[in-house]
């Protein structure tokens, strides 16, 4: 998907000769004196008449088109409500913006100008409201269309601008477009990644993918082959990829824009299931499908590492990807095999469906040489996530109060909540086997817990924080400004975390 062009500028709304102009407002509240009130002027009064009559009233995920009819030089405005003006939230404006990008295409028009409030959300900068009306916008225009003859089913965004008419609020906004860009794009190139089928979006495309990243300022690129995984004795990993005919990949990226030599590593592990079929543990038919988007935690670590070169954050950052196709072939790994993974330690494997635990075991476990001052691992790994939070939850856990509290206003601000869940010594006791050190399933009872804590034993004692994004990663329809298919959420939890630390 090709990316909108997103700008800031100053001016005269009445004066802008747009496709569109879209207005935000809040839900019982007036034109005042300002943008709104002297378009309306323009238009002799029709802007407050709607009001009147209350055909518009600014609800939440309230659309009005109204044609200027040449009264002034924009041809539509759009009115998009944002609910009451003491609730307005960040994510409020977000979804505003993935309204109004799609109701100016049902318009035919292929770009727009926003006027931007001037008061941003209780406890937020206009930065901060200016990055979440791009992300709103990008996200919200999102089409994936690789694979259609008839190209594309609505035409493109082109081009947003955030027009003020405070010249001393430009800098600000500007840089708040920066980032909203930045983690927007790297959003919806994982949502790109996630729905590729897995013919196409092997291991080995996955690598080739990161060697394009590897071309970013700042990052470098290491691959071990299966032959190198062997020699380290990364067992997990090579057992999951045994009955695939698609050979594993372990890929390492690196960027480092910070300003001390020795600073350590933020370092994220993502799992990347390419395709997962449960195994010689079969999954059901039904529903099979989505299974390509089981790299999606791989995909986020990805786009996170190329976003934050884009950004030029002053940090030093690591991405790890366990790369690996889960398929029941005659070499398939089998329930009551034990392998041994990177760390040493043994695992009986109960049931093969179990997999991206394994895999980021050795993923976890190969982290811990860079020292890493936060370790973060991202995965669609339970079915149990699920059935705890829902589609609007990311499942979180740590063994870092600092970082989890980090992790929980970044996901606050970035609209991809976190939700903490117990990790437990207690809950071991479902973990343990007669035959090795540990089983990978736990039974039906706490399995987002027991899958979480299985992976605690493979983070030594840097800060850590599991994050399960398996109940947010796909939407059976489509929202605001997430589509129907592979969500990407969790991207812009983890950009904003980074873009938070590195001020």
């Amino acid at each position: 998907m090709k990316i909108m062009q997103v700008e800031v500028k100053a001016g005269r709304a009445e004066s802008e000769a747009a496709q569109a102009i879209v207005l935000l407002h809040c839900e019982g509240e007036g034109l005042g004196k300002q943008d709104a009130a002297v378009i309306d002027k323009g238009l002799g009064g029709a802007l407050r008449e709607l009001l009147q009559t209350r055909e518009f009233e600014g609800k939440p995920h309230e659309t009005l088109v109204f044609h200027s009819q040449g009264k002034i030089p924009a041809k539509r405005i759009v009115l998009v409500g944002l609910g009451e003006k003491k609730e307005l939230t960040l994510d409020a404006i977000r979804q505003a913006l993935g309204y109004a990008v799609k109701r100016v295409r049902q318009c035919k028009a292929d770009s727009f100008t926003v006027i931007a409030p001037q008061v941003a959300p209780r406890g937020h900068s206009l930065t901060e409201m200016a990055q979440a009306m791009a992300e709103g916008a990008i996200l919200g225009s999102y089409q994936f269309t690789a694979y259609r003859s008839d190209n594309s089913p609505g035409k493109d965004m082109a081009a947003m601008t955030v027009l003020t008419s405070q010249k001393a609020t430009v800098r600000q906004l500007t840089e708040g477009v920066r980032r909203g860009v930045a983690t927007a794009e790297a959003a919806t190139f994982v949502r790109d990644l996630c729905n590729h089928p897995s013919n196409v979006m092997t291991p080995s495309r996955i690598a080739t993918e990161a060697k394009s990243i590897a071309k970013e300022e700042n990052i470098a690129l290491k691959i071990l082959e299966q032959k190198d995984m062997e020699q380290l004795g990364m067992g997990a990993l090579l057992g999951v990829a045994r009955g695939s005919q698609e050979p594993p990949k372990f890929i390492i990226l690196e960027y480092n824009g910070a300003r001390k030599k020795d600073e350590r590593p933020v370092v994220l592990v993502g799992k990347t299931i390419t395709f997962d079929t449960g195994g010689i543990s079969l999954k059901p038919a039904e529903n099979m499908e989505h299974m390509k988007a089981d790299m999606t935690g791989g995909a986020e670590v990805l786009a996170s590492i190329r976003a934050a070169s884009r950004l030029k954050l002053p940090i030093r950052l690591v991405s790890i990807l366990p790369v690996a196709e889960n398929m029941p072939g005659g070499k398939a790994m089998k329930p009551g095999d034990i392998v041994k993974t990177l760390a040493g330690k043994t695992v009986e494997v109960q049931n093969t469906d179990a997999e991206g635990r394994l895999i980021l075991a050795d993923g976890l476990a190969y982290a811990q040489r860079y020292n890493p001052v936060a370790l973060i691992d991202i995965a669609t790994l339970t079915g149990a996530c699920v059935v705890a939070l829902g589609q609007f939850a990311i499942g979180m856990f740590g063994t870092d109060n600092r970082l989890k509290e980090q992790l929980r206003k970044s996901g606050f601000k970035s609209g991809e909540r976190v939700w903490e869940m117990p990790l437990w010594d207690e809950y071991f006791e479902q973990l343990r086997s007669d035959v090795a050190d540990m089983r990978n399933i736990g039974g039906r009872g706490g399995g987002m817990i027991t899958a979480a804590l299985f992976l605690s034993k493979f983070v030594g004692n840097c800060p850590w924080a599991h994050i399960d994004i398996a109940s947010t990663d796909w939407s059976e329809r489509e929202r605001a400004y997430v589509p129907k298919g592979p969500t990407g959420i969790g991207t812009r939890l983890l950009l904003q975390y980074l873009i938070d630390r590195s001020l």
